[in-house]
């Protein structure tokens, strides 16, 4: 069910009717919902500025005439328009309930001369690319910290191209800078400016690109306001600046590109580092670098210290627990000698051999053999068994 189907349906309340407030109330709903803001062309008449600083006036043509407001905070700036002076305005309609009346609240006022059609074509497009997104920060890529090689869009006639490619190549001689001409005004510029996006596409191993021109006339920097050279600007690969006129003027293609430079100057120098500041940055860290090395030497040494130490008193520990260890064995073995045996009044009898005769079957009469005693040996003879 569309709007007006609801519309309809809702009318039927308790008592069959709507109140004045409910009907107003739904006719704002339904011109709200049903329109975005628009430019609207007409004539001034019945122009009033009160004390609050909010401007009120009919809009008319040939066949019809609307209500007008303008908040303070949108005229901020303007000169009160004469009677009778023809205008475009950004409007966005509604219903004033209070008096069932239906107006436009305006956001823009703009004349209808060239400068005010300028302006009318400038917003529109502006609108346009902020409807497709393309003005979302969100969109916009951070530039590469150190660019290899890099293009240049402009004018190969322009004092802006000598002083870029200077700039550049002081701050940082190791890139690479490739230079597509392009006409940046007159009718063929809008064309130029589109060939050489789309070449730069097509070029290898690219970094950044510059597109932009010196300072000029409103109408000598128009091209950089087309929507399709925004809409290009956009579609480069790979990061973009955008550096055109000076740093009061702002073209739409600012607003697209990556990052905007007031002048192109000022665009030099964000495409590329300062060597002298990076050769600064680099003698801190190596400064840094070397002190945090050394430190870690020193830690190191340190800790091998206090590890050999402890190896060293570790060792000693187990030595002196493995002498402990031996003497002890060396007292049990020592127990266990036959020598200690011999020290006690024995001896050991032994065939010449060397193997000990221990039984009365091993000593028949005139059997040699020795005596091992505590302090040495002597020869014997056996005399046989004793009775």
């Amino acid at each position: 069910m569309n709007s007006f189907g609801r519309f309809a349906t809702l009318a039927a309340s308790a008592e069959g009717a709507f109140s004045v407030a409910d009907v107003t109330r739904r006719a704002r709903y339904l011109i709200e919902a049903g329109f975005d803001r628009v430019w609207v062309r007409g004539e001034i008449t019945g122009f009033k500025a009160y004390q609050s600083g909010h401007w009120y006036f009919t809009l008319r043509d040939r066949q019809a005439q609307v209500r007008c407001v303008m908040w303070r905070s949108d005229n901020l700036g303007l000169t009160a328009p004469q009677e009778g002076t023809e205008v475009f305005v950004e409007a966005r309609p509604t219903v004033w309930e209070e008096r069932g009346e239906f107006r436009l609240v305006v956001r823009q006022l703009v004349p209808t001369d060239a400068s005010g059609l300028w302006q009318l074509r400038l917003e529109q497009a502006r609108a346009a690319l902020e409807r497709d997104g393309l003005l979302d920060p969100a969109r916009k890529r951070r530039l590469p910290a150190y660019p290899m090689r890099l293009a240049i869009v402009t004018s190969v006639d322009g004092a802006a191209l000598r002083d870029m490619v200077s700039i550049i190549g002081r701050r940082w001689p190791a890139v690479e800078v490739l230079v597509v001409p392009a006409r940046v005004q007159g009718e063929e510029a809008e064309g130029d400016l589109l060939r050489a996006l789309n070449l730069v596409n097509r070029i290898p191993d690219l970094d950044l690109v510059i597109v932009g021109r010196g300072g000029g006339s409103r109408e000598d920097l128009w091209a950089f306001n087309s929507e399709k050279v925004a809409r290009a600007v956009a579609a480069v690969r790979v990061p973009t600046i955008s550096a055109v006129g000076h740093e009061t003027d702002v073209s739409l293609t600012d607003l697209v590109a990556d990052h905007r430079a007031p002048t192109p100057s000022a665009a030099a120098e964000a495409a590329v580092p300062d060597r002298r500041e990076v050769l600064r940055a680099v003698g801190v860290l190596a400064g840094r670098l070397g002190h945090g090395l050394r430190r870690r030497i020193e830690l190191g040494r340190e800790r091998l210290e206090r590890t050999a130490d402890r190896l060293g008193d570790a060792m000693d520990d187990q030595i002196k627990r493995r002498k402990h260890r031996l003497a002890t064995l060396a007292a049990a073995l020592d127990a266990l000698s036959p020598l200690k045996v011999l020290e006690r009044g024995y001896a050991v009898a032994r065939d010449e051999s060397g193997a000990v005769l221990s039984r009365m079957a091993q000593f028949p009469a005139g059997q040699k053999f020795r005596l091992t005693l505590r302090d040495g040996e002597v020869g014997a003879e056996s005399l046989g068994a004793v009775k």
